[in-house]
């Protein structure tokens, strides 16, 4: 994979999706002795923000975060719950297009992402180049660690409504965005290495930093 990169000249890009309903991630906070603190919510229910995003990396370029959201508004019969596979190839066209180069990705096993329908998107762009990760493979994936430092920074917070929680989701996602420190950190945490191979001339040109 390493040499492919390098070979195209291509931005290594990890894909991962994540959801979040309205019942907040609990975390630890302050309260009395010995009275459990109580964070209230006005529903559990089948509402839910559907997550997608890349954590793109190419020597001497800042990581970049790409995402996009979806609002599931509760039951319909008929509708896929969460992206479907153009959801993804819309995802993919948008990192190539701010990415200004080709794209090498790496994602899981996921069913939409090894689908027939799926496969076929992928087959119509000339720039894409797939991988699978091996399954039962998280630690792998730095955006396993943008889920995470999402899920914390949403502890203990109640929202009134869903499209309040795609509001927040997507603030934080934002800001993330922002910091290439900090996604860095992400990379850096899955303890793999993106040098390029020995030898290979995969500079990035200064306009696509």
């Amino acid at each position: 994979m390493k040499k492919t990169v390098a070979d195209l000249g291509a931005w290594l890009c990890f894909e991962d999706e994540a959801g979040q309903g309205l019942r907040p991630p609990t975390g630890r906070t302050w309260g009395r002795k010995g009275r459990t603190p109580v964070v209230r919510v006005t529903a559990a229910g089948t509402r839910r923000v559907s997550m997608a995003a890349l954590v793109c990396t190419k020597p001497g370029c800042r990581p970049r975060l790409i995402y996009r959201t979806l609002v599931d508004r509760g039951p319909r019969r008929g509708r896929r719950k969460g992206f479907a596979e153009i959801d993804y190839a819309r995802l993919l066209d948008a990192a190539h297009q701010q990415l200004g180069g080709p794209v090498v990705l790496v994602w899981d096993n996921l069913n939409t992402h090894v689908s027939t329908r799926m496969r076929q998107l992928i087959a119509q762009r000339s720039w894409l180049t797939v991988y699978q990760l091996p399954p039962y493979a998280p630690e792998f994936n730095p955006v396993e660690a943008v889920w995470s430092h999402l899920k914390r920074s949403l502890a203990n917070l109640a929202r009134h409504g869903i499209d309040e929680l795609a509001a927040l989701v997507k603030t934080r996602l934002k800001r993330m965005q922002y910091q290439p420190g900090l996604i860095g950190g992400f990379i850096a945490k899955t303890r793999l290495d993106f040098s390029p191979p020995v030898g290979s001339n995969s500079c990035c040109p200064r306009a696509t930093c």
